[in-house]
């Protein structure tokens, strides 16, 4: 009996044993995803901090050294690189051409007193680009004006643009000087015969940036002024001239351009008072010197220009 009995003991512990192993089984697998959670937990969280921002010191004395190498190292090399050619070409080629000291020794002298006024025939180089000036804003004021309605006529209606479109490939490439005879012959007198020219040059990339311009609106545009029932003069005012101003404002940019660069070769024939008789005024002199420093004002006013209509397509255009 008692051998039964243990044996029976035996079994039931067995039994006992056989039923507790799944559930031992079940609290390790447990333990091991707990653990394996505040593992996978940690690592994020140290993978989720940030590591404090370094500060670069010389950050700004770096930008500095950049925007003065851009603005003032390089630009002046070319100069440096220019002035040099310049004495190589006065030292072996042409002797007769002045140096750059003796160039600059004339361009203090001219601008010591850039207003002075001897006479109708001798005035200081100030008074000379004033007068230009005056005769290229004319027109291109004019050339503004009528371009800029001719483009949009061309560049809304297929059949003026038919219309017109041989005319400017005709009169576009013609040189300026060829039209001044006709100016001359028309107006009998310097000042509007320059201004002629340089509406009549400098007009066609007023008409040509307008009209194309018109042309790429898109057709979303129009469909919304259809739905809205806009007029004829709301569309022209909210959508036409909003969507086409920077093309006009680019035309305009090269029409100035295009004019200021016509006056000098103008006033050359006309004479008169202006940049460009200065300029064969004083070759008529001999002087070189004057000519040069001419040359160089004719470039600083041609910056100014590109300036100002830079800074008013920057007011005007919507874009900005």
């Amino acid at each position: 009996m008692t051998i039964t009995t243990s044996n029976k003991v035996s079994s039931l512990d067995t039994g006992a044993e056989t039923e507790t192993s799944p559930q031992s089984t079940n609290v390790q697998d447990t333990v091991v995803v707990a653990n394996d959670t505040t593992t996978a937990s940690a690592t994020s969280a140290k993978t989720d901090v940030t590591p404090p921002q370094t500060v670069d010191r010389f950050a700004p004395l770096e930008d500095l050294i950049r925007k003065a190498t851009n603005v003032i190292f390089l630009p002046g090399l070319t100069f440096l690189f220019v002035i040099a050619i310049w004495s190589g070409i006065q030292h072996t080629i042409a002797p007769d051409l002045p140096t750059p000291v003796e160039t600059w020794g004339k361009a203090m002298e001219i601008f010591g007193d850039p207003f002075y006024e001897y006479g109708p025939n001798d005035m200081g180089i100030g008074w000379q680009v004033m007068y230009s000036v005056g005769r290229v804003l004319a027109g291109f004021l004019l050339a503004s004006l009528v371009g800029v309605p001719v483009g949009f006529l061309i560049g809304m209606s297929d059949t003026f643009s038919r219309a017109w479109n041989p005319l400017i490939k005709i009169l576009r490439p013609v040189s300026p000087l060829a039209w001044l005879p006709i100016g001359l012959l028309i107006f009998k007198a310097v000042d509007p015969s320059a201004i002629f020219v340089i509406f009549i040059t400098s007009i066609w990339p007023v008409i040509i940036n307008t009209a194309a311009g018109v042309r790429n609106i898109p057709s979303d545009y129009m469909n919304v002024a259809q739905v809205l029932k806009l007029s004829q003069l709301e569309i022209a005012r909210k959508i036409l001239l909003p969507a086409t101003l920077p093309h006009i404002l680019t035309g305009m940019q090269l029409s100035l351009s295009t004019a200021w660069m016509v006056i000098v070769a103008a006033e050359m024939l006309t004479g008169g008072i202006g940049i460009g008789f200065y300029i064969w005024d004083e070759w008529n002199n001999l002087s070189v010197t004057s000519i040069i420093v001419a040359i160089v004002v004719i470039g600083l006013v041609g910056i100014a220009l590109e300036a100002g209509m830079n800074l008013l397509q920057k007011r005007l255009s919507y874009q900005s």
